[in-house]
């Protein structure tokens, strides 16, 4: 199985890069896993939201560029579907038995994703009501991801 993160912004604190290594070197295991990195967009103070729009819109067209067609796209959304953890691992084995494999999370940045990635997407994943930073929500994906294969695969990890 291919698994991509596509992640609007790069991750700037040191902690957060040092769990992302470390989740990418657990999860080598079990999938391919790459991270594409797409450039955020500065949001100027006090933008209205015409100007909000204009800059989802910018990053949704640099996302879009890394969607591949035969990839299952899965984006990362407050009002998508929120499974505890068993419900993921199904999920995710079920996508694996049904012949996908390759599958593409997505990542928005600070100001949320762009209704063209919305409608692009396959499936919308929310984690919680709250709002995390991106940058966190990337280690959290990752962990949840490998979560997954861990009870997929019946190995001891899940509490």
């Amino acid at each position: 199985m291919k698994i991509t993160l596509i992640c609007v912004g790069k991750i700037k604190e040191d902690f957060y890069r040092k769990a992302v290594l470390e989740y990418e070197k657990r999860l080598s295991r079990y999938c391919n896993l790459e991270i594409i990195e797409v450039a955020d967009e500065k949001t100027p103070e006090g933008a209205g939201t015409a100007m909000e729009e204009q800059i989802k819109e910018r990053e949704a067209d640099r996302i879009l560029k890394h969607v591949k067609e035969d990839a299952y796209v899965i984006s990362l959304e407050i009002a998508g579907w929120q499974p505890d953890s068993l419900k993921f691992a199904e999920e995710m084995n079920r996508l694996a038995i049904q012949g996908k494999s390759h599958i593409q999370f997505i990542i928005g940045g600070s100001l949320g994703l762009h209704r063209k990635v919305s409608q692009a997407a396959d499936k919308a994943l929310g984690f919680s009501n709250m709002t995390f930073p991106h940058q966190l929500m990337r280690v959290i994906l990752l962990e949840q991801i490998y979560r997954s294969y861990r009870i997929i695969k019946g190995e001891p990890y899940h509490k």
